[in-house]
């Protein structure tokens, strides 16, 4: 159950978070006198239906990054807790060592064997410097790439969970190989002999995201964003300041809805009113009933046509003009 006295809401959630407190108040001081409060109750919610529904549907590209960036945002450990039967994780790259800004492992939705790939983000300053804020090295993309070798390996399908600014930054990153890193699981998961199912479910934050995101499906959730650069950083690169952070969300096409139509992605899961954060659960089952649906049909074609499919998708995104 949700704290929402600790919850951090958006502004614009504040309307309607007021609202349901005052009906929690109304029906708590109500059970405690004997008072019958249903009527008042009922027209509570009927404002917070109409209130929540005014807003959300009408949300521009950076409260859209915002609610991407929410603090109760469901992660990928949440949506592993919430998707699937059982998990077993797996760690390392047998290289160098355990990124924990990606996780993975082996995964069960009733009989149904997967392995399931995701970058995770903290809910506090401490796990968020322990995950390194979602921003995965060099050896968190090679973790994703062996645990992907050892699905082909058994045959199970690859479920990935896209949630990050963008791929780590540092000097020791670099030095690591990043970009190598990075190239090579694109090229790999273009021919891996496996359903691929990619959701975006947080942020999309370039390279970093592009990692995991060769996939047969495609999904974003709603209130998800994809983009080569965060809006801070490409404000700071066109007018050399991050307060436009807004005004770079709203011109860089970075929601769902412009994802599926410049066809980067095959289609938009629907969240919740008010957010994936407002209800884990039912999120949750949504991408639960996409992963058994899909598994049933890509492994119903033959790998040939898998991989054809694949590479097409991804060479046809684009558009050029050739003189």
């Amino acid at each position: 159950m949700m704290d929402f006295k600790k919850t951090p809401w958006l502004d614009f959630e504040k309307p309607i978070v007021e609202l349901e407190e005052r009906i929690r108040t109304l029906e708590d001081s109500a059970s405690l006198r004997g008072l019958d409060v249903s009527e008042e109750v009922s027209k509570l919610k009927t404002q917070v239906s109409k209130l929540s529904k005014d807003i959300f549907d009408n949300l521009d590209p950076w409260q859209r990054v915002q609610l991407a960036r929410h603090p109760r945002r469901p992660t990928t450990n949440d949506y592993i807790g919430l998707v699937f039967d059982k998990f077993q994780e797996l760690h390392g790259d047998r290289a160098f060592r355990d990124d924990a800004a990606i996780v993975g492992g082996m995964a069960w939705i009733d009989d149904l064997a997967v392995m399931v790939i995701g970058h995770q983000k903290g809910r506090d300053t401490k796990s968020n410097i322990f995950r390194n804020f979602g921003m995965a090295n060099p050896e968190g993309y090679r973790k994703a790439l062996r645990l992907m070798r050892m699905a082909a390996r058994s045959g199970r399908p690859v479920v990935t969970f896209i949630d990050t600014p963008g791929a780590y930054p540092g000097i020791g990153a670099e030095e690591r190989g990043q970009g190598e890193a990075i190239a090579r699981n694109l090229r790999e998961m273009a021919g891996m002999p496996i359903p691929i199912i990619v959701f975006v479910n947080g942020e999309g934050g370039s390279g970093g995201a592009l990692a995991l995101g060769v996939g047969d499906k495609v999904y974003m959730l709603e209130n998800s964003i994809y983009s080569v650069i965060s809006p801070e950083g490409c404000a700071a690169i066109l007018w050399r300041d991050r307060a436009k952070a807004a005004d770079a969300a709203n011109a860089m096409k970075i929601t769902a809805e412009d994802a599926l139509r410049l066809g980067a992605i095959d289609d938009i899961l629907t969240e919740p009113v008010g957010g994936a954060h407002r209800n884990h659960a039912a999120t949750a089952a949504t991408i639960r009933e996409t992963i058994i649906r899909d598994v049933a049909e890509l492994t119903s074609t033959t790998t040939r046509d898998l991989l054809d499919k694949r590479l097409d998708k991804f060479l046809s995104m684009g558009i050029f003009d050739e003189d």
